[in-house]
C-alpha cells in the first residue's frame, strides 16, 4: 500500500504554531491534571477584561467633555472669596463663610420629569416649572438651588438623582446686621459687590483677578480696614433711632468726622436695611442720605459765608452788619427768623443766625467771589470717596446775586451732607480742606493730600463764634452744649422744596457740632426730615428743639468712646486772638 511521504512545515515560525496548537488542545482536554491551569488562565484574562474596563472608565471620568465642561461652568459659576471687612479696631464686619450649592447637568439626567419632581419635594421653594425648563435644555451645567442648608443637602443626596451634585460656594454675611449698612453696601448670590465699600473692593481688582482664573480664597486676601468704629456705630444708630421715634421724623440720618485725619468714625442713615437680606435697601426711603441725599442745608451754611468774609480780609471780626430791617432785591425782601432790628457785629451774625447780616457779607464778596469760594470748599462739585454712591450737588443754572444773597443762608445750593460736614472740618482745623475717607489712616497720611483753603487765623474765629453760638443764652447750639465737653456748633433749618415750591410746614433741620471747640478732634452732624413739633418743643419744629438735642446725646455718649474725657475746668485762653482783639463775646 501506497504511503505519502510526510510534508515537513514550511517557514520558521510553523513549529512554533504547531507547538502552540498542541499546548491549548492540551489546556482545554478534560483531564484532572490540567485544570489548576485552566482556572489560572481564565482567572488572568477575566483580570485583564476588568482591568481594560475599569481603566477606561477612570480615563472617561477624568478627561470626558462632559466632565471638562461642568468643571468650567463650576469655576466660572462659583462664588469668589472675598476679603474680610473690619472696622478701626479689629471688629469684623463682613466675612465669607461655606455653603453648598446644588446643580445638574441636564444631558445626564434621562428621566428629567421625575428629577423635578423629587427635587421640588425636598426642595419646596423651587419652581417646578423653571427647573423643568433648565433641565430640558441641552447644556452641560445649570444651577439648582443656590446656598442650601446641610439638611436639604441629605435629603437631595438621598435621592440618588444621576446628573445631580453639589458645589461648595461663599456667602457673604454680615454679623452684625444693620450696622454700618449703607457703609458695607453688599455683595449678591455670586459674592460680587453691588454697593457701598463691597462694591469698592471689586473696583480695586478683585473679580479682575477672579475672571482671570486666579482661585483665590479669603485667607489669602489682606482684611480691609475701615475707619469706623463700630461701638460709636451702635451707638450713634441707637440716639439717631430714639430722636426719629420722639420727633416723629420721616428720616434721619448722622455722622461723626475725625477733623485732623478725614476718618469718617460712624455714618448711619434711618431707615436702614440688613444687607443679609439686600432686597431691603432697594426701597427707596432707605437711602444713605449722607451721601447720596442732596439738601440745601440752612443755616449751617452761615458759617461758610462767615469764614468767606473773614478770610477775604474785607470783613474782620469787629465788621458790623445793618440789620435794622429787611433786606430789598426787587421784589424779594430777606428778612430775619428771629430779628433783632440792629446793626450786629460779626459773631452776633453768627449767634442771631442772621439772614439779613450773611446776605451782606455774600453781596460784599460778590458773585464771583462767593463761587469760587463754595468751589474751594468743595461745595460745587461731586464729592468722591470709597463709596461708589456719591451724590452731585444742585447748583442754580444762572447764578445772580439774589442766588448769592439765599446762598449765603443755606438756601437755593443743595449738596450732599457730607460735602458740607468736610468743609466745616476744614474750618476748624486750622484751615486744611481734608478729603473724606471710609479707610483707616494717619493725620500725616491725610496731610499729605490736604489743601489749605483759609488761613489759621479765620480758623479760630469760627471756632471761636461756633463755641460762642453753644455757649450764650441767645445761641441756636445751647441744646446740644453737653457740660464738660467745651461744644461748638450750628443749627440749620430749611424748608422743603415740595412741587417746586418751599413748604411752610415740612422743615429739613441739621445740626453741625465740634468737640472741643478749642482744640477740634471731631465734628458730629445730625439731620433730620420733617420732624414734627412735639410735646415739649412749644410747637416749633426747627433744628434747635430736634436736631440740636439729638447730637448733644450722641456726643455725651460717644465721645468717652472716642478718647474725650470730659474736664470740669474750661480752658484758660481757648482763642487768643480773639480776646486780643477784643471780639464780641470775649470778654466776660
Amino acid at each position: 500500500m501506497l504511503q505519502q511521504p510526510d510534508i515537513e512545515p514550511q517557514g520558521p515560525t510553523a513549529p512554533a504554531r504547531s507547538g502552540l496548537l498542541i499546548h491549548a488542545r492540551e489546556l482545554f482536554r478534560l483531564r484532572v491534571d490540567k485544570s489548576t491551569a485552566r482556572v489560572r488562565f481564565a482567572s488572568l484574562c477575566f483580570v485583564g477584561l476588568f482591568s481594560l474596563i475599569g481603566g477606561r472608565l477612570v480615563y472617561l471620568a477624568v478627561t470626558s467633555d462632559n466632565t471638562s465642561a461642568v468643571r468650567r461652568a463650576a469655576s466660572s459659576e462659583i462664588s469668589a472669596a472675598r476679603p474680610d471687612i473690619v472696622d478701626r479696631n479689629g471688629e469684623v464686619l463682613a466675612t465669607d463663610v461655606k455653603m453648598v450649592s446644588v446643580f445638574a447637568e441636564p444631558r445626564n439626567i434621562i428621566d428629567k420629569d421625575e428629577a423635578v419632581e423629587l427635587l421640588t419635594a425636598v426642595l419646596p421653594d423651587l419652581d417646578a416649572t423653571d427647573l423643568r425648563n433648565k433641565l430640558g435644555t441641552k447644556k452641560g451645567f445649570v444651577w439648582v438651588k443656590r446656598e442650601i442648608t446641610p439638611r436639604q443637602q441629605a435629603e437631595v443626596h438621598r435621592l440618588g438623582i444621576p446628573g445631580v451634585g453639589f458645589l461648595p460656594e461663599n456667602k457673604r454675611v454680615y454679623p452684625n446686621a444693620v450696622a454700618a449698612a449703607h457703609v458695607l453696601g453688599f455683595a449678591n448670590v455670586d459674592n460680587v459687590g453691588i454697593a457701598g465699600i463691597e462694591k469698592y473692593i471689586d473696583s480695586q481688582g478683585l473679580q479682575d483677578l477672579n475672571g482671570a482664573g486666579f482661585a483665590i480664597s479669603a485667607a489669602d486676601l489682606k482684611p480691609v480696614q475701615l475707619s469706623l468704629d463700630l461701638r460709636v456705630q451702635h451707638a450713634l444708630r441707637d440716639e439717631l433711632q430714639k430722636g426719629m421715634a420722639k420727633f416723629k421724623a420721616k428720616a434721619t440720618a448722622g455722622a461723626v468726622l475725625d477733623v485732623n485725619t478725614g476718618e469718617i468714625i460712624a455714618l448711619v442713615s434711618l431707615p436702614d436695611f440688613d444687607p443679609n437680606n439686600p432686597v431691603d435697601a432697594l426701597q427707596d426711603d432707605k437711602i444713605n442720605r449722607i451721601n447720596v441725599g442732596v439738601f440745601e442745608m440752612g443755616s449751617t451754611f452761615k458759617a461758610l459765608t462767615v469764614a468767606m468774609a473773614l478770610d477775604s480780609g474785607k470783613y474782620n471780626i469787629n465788621s458790623s452788619f445793618d440789620a435794622r430791617s429787611g433786606l430789598r432785591y426787587g421784589k424779594f425782601t430777606i428778612g430775619d427768623y428771629h430779628a433783632t432790628h440792629r446793626v450786629l457785629t460779626t459773631p452776633e451774625v453768627f449767634v442771631h443766625s442772621s439772614n439779613i447780616g450773611t446776605a451782606r457779607m455774600a453781596l460784599g464778596i460778590g458773585v464771583e467771589g462767593h463761587k469760587a469760594f463754595l468751589r474751594k470748599m468743595g461745595q460745587l462739585a461731586r464729592l468722591e470717596t470709597e463709596l461708589p454712591e456719591n451724590a452731585a450737588p444742585i447748583i442754580p443754572p444762572r447764578w445772580g446775586e439774589l442766588n448769592t444773597m439765599t446762598i449765603a443762608f443755606g438756601h437755593g445750593l443743595a449738596v450732599a451732607p457730607l460735602q458740607a460736614l468736610m468743609a466745616v472740618g476744614a474750618l476748624v482745623n486750622g484751615g486744611m480742606l481734608i478729603k473724606p475717607t471710609f479707610l483707616k489712616r494717619t493725620a500725616e497720611e491725610a496731610r499729605q493730600t490736604a489743601l489749605q483753603v483759609i488761613k489759621p487765623e479765620t480758623s479760630e474765629a469760627m471756632r471761636y463764634v461756633l463755641r460762642l453760638n453753644a455757649s450764650v443764652p441767645q445761641g441756636s447750639a445751647s441744646s446740644a452744649a453737653i457740660a464738660g465737653f467745651f461744644v461748638g456748633g450750628k443749627t440749620g433749618t430749611a424748608e422743603k422744596v415740595i412741587n417746586g415750591r418751599y413748604s411752610k410746614n415740612k422743615n429739613f433741620t441739621t445740626f453741625t457740632a465740634v468737640v472741643p471747640a478749642d482744640k477740634p478732634k471731631y465734628v458730629f452732624l445730625t439731620i433730620m426730615d420733617e420732624p414734627q413739633a412735639v410735646e415739649g418743643t412749644y410747637g416749633f419744629s426747627t433744628a434747635g428743639w430736634n436736631a440740636g438735642p439729638v447730637t448733644g446725646n450722641v456726643i455725651e455718649r460717644v465721645a468717652p468712646l472716642l478718647g474725650i474725657p470730659p474736664r470740669f475746668e474750661a480752658p484758660a485762653h481757648p482763642f487768643p486772638l480773639m480776646s486780643r482783639l477784643g471780639a464780641w463775646g470775649s470778654k466776660p
